[in-house]
């Protein structure tokens, strides 16, 4: 684990991440961003910055869950859960995050293959 500042449209989130979810956050543009990530764990995020407020907050933001879905995106891809991470004093968004999974998790995502 390590204590790293994850990015969203609205601010930033500081919060302990594994090797995989640094990874997963870095576009390779010398930041890290939460959307790639998925959902965080509430005890593994410490603070948060609220553009809107302009202020570092001593704890996590919200984690407001915008809709519990199921859909399937993809052939083999289901939206599981669509949330945003939300500030504790305003309200406003942070960031969002999206949860899929695979139907068949040994099978491929989508129809297109790639050219050879």
């Amino acid at each position: 684990m390590a204590e790293e500042t994850v990015h969203g449209s609205g601010g930033y989130i500081i919060a302990d991440l594994t090797e995989e979810q640094i990874k997963k956050a870095d576009l390779g543009v010398g930041k890290l961003f939460l959307a790639p990530i998925g959902k965080l764990e509430v005890d593994k995020m410490l603070k948060h910055f609220c553009k809107n407020c302009n202020t570092e907050f001593d704890k996590p933001p919200k984690i407001q869950l915008e809709e519990n879905t199921n859909e399937e995106v993809a052939d083999n891809l289901i939206l599981v859960e669509r949330g945003q991470y939300t500030c504790q004093q305003c309200n406003f968004i942070i960031g969002e995050y999206r949860v899929f999974e695979k139907k068949d998790e040994l099978g491929e995502i989508g129809k297109a293959k790639p050219m050879k």
